[in-house]
């Protein structure tokens, strides 16, 4: 399909032809109509896409600190090919769209295929042919309401809760300062409630279409007379700055013309610094619009369909949209003469010369339109399919498919995949399919889908890397395991016990293709050197890893135990295996215990004591409470008068005898992730045993899931099955 997307490293907006994204549960896969271009929210995202290196550094300082402490932490090479992969991948554009349902995922609610609906949200409702939309961001549309008034529907939305939050009564007298699209509707909305309207706005020709459509309105320069004589010399009882604008104008002029503990809502993107005189004298009420509405931002709402009970939250982000196209179908909110431009998918870059001033033309509503002729997802994937299938590999050649294309993957994995020599880059897939493609053209895949199926279906891949979220990796391990296909997972191998005994069984065939988790650590040349070190020992040894992970938001997918985990069994895996490779063996006894969460952490400040076969004690502080600037990783090794000092991968000591030997890495850390891949194809080649035993990889994902029934019961547990 076609989809724009901007470049954020060259600043290009371009139309691209990508994979038809993928229906997930409770979503509804949309075929677009029309989409509206933001004229606020768009324009500035591409106009920073187009500012030189320097300029997006002078224009976000707070992004060039966090580089500056990853430098410090990592090393100046990591984070400067961390931040040109992150600025090398395309952004979707859009977040307002209408079209019709083809097809629905699993659990979707209240929508069939075949329903005409509004679409919202970033990521979701983008410019393209199609699209994949949650459930709490779709809105039926009755017959009376066409795909181009529908397009308005997320504005709307934003409007109508700005709108809501200043709670006027019928009767009482609003203000609008800035009459673009958002400050159009807004006054259309408080005069369907039933208020006296006034309009503001710098330019005479939005003043001039306000009155146009019935709104009594002034320039800016004369609102303070005209307004005064509008408010009947009570002052508003409402404003509501809908203007885009650095300043701190429409603040003060919102004073200026506000009544007594009159409300102030900032519903655009303007300057926020408060006249406190002005303010306190009057005792205004001042509020920030924050988008659609109540659900925005919560992932639990907007992500998993979690609607709010109606008796608690009356007005929903949903809600709000589907009342805005109640307004439209009723006719009280008439967005016609607001559309100032139309054009088709194909001639998008044109539409944000546009909004950026390129041409210099004045506009308001600017719609791209979808021909309805392109090749539904069905064909397209047909097509594909026969592609894959004419360009077949050689049987004996190492054929890689790919699951995921995500942060980890372009940051860290995919730029080692094809190192290897004699491997073949099949395919690779996304569920949104954007990010898919853009691996695809930048490491030489043969073809990108969304479709995890024909990955897995595709007989000339005979290895596949799984790099999706954790929730998706045993079973797409079963999957391909029984499709006969190697396997290369990243961490964790299970977040659930009885997937892992899936996994085990299939272990124990004596067919079953190969099987690695990318514990990469045991791999990273200090590792390595390490393991030496400790090579001839005869005593059992103390090691002690503390891991300064940093804190992650509450609602981060990660803390999720159906979709992440938990930071223990998600990523605290890594250092599980780690002590398990300098000892020998798994764990077999686990005690913890964890800070109180307090309210901010998830049972991810926590020590972890592991007791191993020969009597060897490695302690895990994994903890989410301290300052980002302290190196993330330092282990500490003590055995038979050797001592062993690591120091997130930058540096090593080992210090017997009296005697102190260094490694040091200035430039950049290597945790092992090519080596452990290398491994990988080279076993693969020679058909030798698991580069790391099956054993370990069971018995390290079990003691995960120990460790926190461990933390849960504040006893020790045993890591054998439960």
């Amino acid at each position: 399909m076609k989809q724009l997307l901007q470049n954020m490293r060259d600043g290009k907006t371009a139309i691209s032809e990508v994979p038809i994204p993928a229906v997930q549960p409770g979503t509804a896969l949309v075929r677009t109509a029309v989409s509206l271009v933001s004229a606020g929210t768009e324009r500035m995202l591409v106009e920073f896409a187009e500012k030189s290196l320097l300029g997006k550094a002078q224009s976000r300082p707070d992004l060039v600190r966090q580089l500056m402490d990853k430098a410090r932490r990592e090393g100046i090479l990591p984070t400067l090919q961390a931040a040109f992969n992150r600025l090398d991948r395309p952004m979707p554009l859009g977040y307002a769209s209408a079209g019709t349902v083809i097809a629905t995922g699993e659990g979707l609610q209240g929508f069939c295929t075949g329903d005409r609906v509004a679409c919202a949200g970033g990521g979701y409702a983008v410019h393209a042919e199609y699209a994949v939309v949650p459930q709490n961001l779709l809105a039926a549309l009755p017959d009376k309401v066409d795909f181009e008034q529908a397009a308005f529907t997320t504005l709307g939305a934003i409007a109508l809760h700005g709108f809501r939050l200043a709670a006027p009564q019928l009767g009482e007298s609003v203000a609008v300062i800035g009459l673009g699209l958002l400050g159009l509707l807004s006054v259309q909305i408080a005069r369907a409630a039933g208020c006296r309207v006034f309009g503001i706005d710098i330019q005479a020709e939005r003043v001039k279409l306000a009155k146009q459509m019935g709104i009594e309105a002034c320039l800016r320069s004369e609102v303070e007379d005209s307004g005064k004589t509008f408010a009947r010399g009570l002052g508003f009882d409402a404003i509501l700055i809908t203007a885009d604008t650095r300043s701190n104008d429409p603040i003060n002029l919102a004073g200026i013309l506000a009544r007594d503990r009159a409300t102030v809502v900032a519903v655009g993107a303007v300057g926020t610094h408060l006249p406190r005189k002005l303010y306190y004298d009057k005792e205004l009420d001042f509020k920030i619009s924050r988008s659609y509405g109540p659900g925005r931002y919560d992932s639990n709402y907007e992500q998993k369909g979690h609607d709010y009970p109606i008796g608690y939250v009356r007005w929903s982000e949903g809600r709000n949209l589907t009342a805005f196209v109640e307004l439209l179908a009723d006719g009280k909110v008439d967005v016609k003469p607001l559309i100032s431009h139309r054009f088709s998918l194909e001639d998008a870059p044109q539409a944000y010369d546009l909004i950026t001033g390129k041409t210099a033309q004045p506009f308001l509503g600017v719609l791209l339109t979808y021909s309805q002729d392109t090749p539904t997802p069905v064909e397209r994937r047909v097509q594909t399919d026969i592609a894959a299938k004419q360009t077949a590999p050689a049987p004996a050649t190492i054929s890689i498919g790919v699951l995921g294309a995500g942060n980890y993957a372009n940051a860290v994995f995919l730029p080692n995949i094809s190192k290897p020599s004699g491997v073949h880059l099949k395919g690779i897939a996304s569920a949104s399919g954007i990010n898919a493609q853009h691996a695809a053209q930048k490491y030489g895949f043969e073809y990108a889908t969304s479709s995890e199926d024909e990955i897995l279906q595709d007989a000339s891949i005979n290895a596949v890397a799984i790099l999706t979220r954790h929730n998706d990796h045993a079973r797409q391990v079963i999957r391909a395991l029984q499709q006969g296909k190697a396997v290369y997972c990243e961490k964790p191998l299970a977040i659930q016990e009885s997937e892992l005994a899936e996994i085990e069984t299939l272990l124990g065939g004596p067919s079953t293709p190969l099987l690695m988790v990318g514990f990469n650590r045991r791999f990273a040349p200090m590792i390595k050197t390490l393991k030496e070190f400790l090579h001839h020992r005869s005593q059992p040894l103390v090691a002690h890893y503390r891991v300064n992970a940093g804190a992650l938001p509450r609602d981060h997918w990660l803390h999720d135990p159906l979709q992440g985990g938990g930071r223990i069994i998600g990523e605290g895996c890594h250092f599980i295996d780690l002590l398990t490779f300098l000892v020998g063996a798994p764990p077999v006894k686990v005690s913890a215990h964890a800070l109180p969460d307090g309210g901010i952490y998830q049972q991810d400040n926590a020590v972890i004591t592991f007791i191993f076969p020969d009597g060897s004690l490695g302690t895990l502080s994994y903890l989410a409470n301290g300052d980002k600037s302290v190196p993330k990783e330092f282990l500490e090794v003590f055995c038979e008068g050797r001592v062993a000092i690591l120091n997130d991968y930058r540096s090593l000591e080992l210090i017997r005898g009296s005697k102190r030997k260094v490694v040091s890495a200035p430039l950049r850390q290597d945790k092992g992730h090519q080596s452990a891949w290398e491994a990988f194809i080279a076993c693969l080649r020679a058909g030798s045993a698991p580069p790391i035993p099956y054993s370990d990889l069971i018995e390290v994902t079990r003691a995960s899931f120990a460790a926190i029934r461990a933390i849960q019961r504040g006893e020790s547990v045993s890591v054998s099955r439960q």
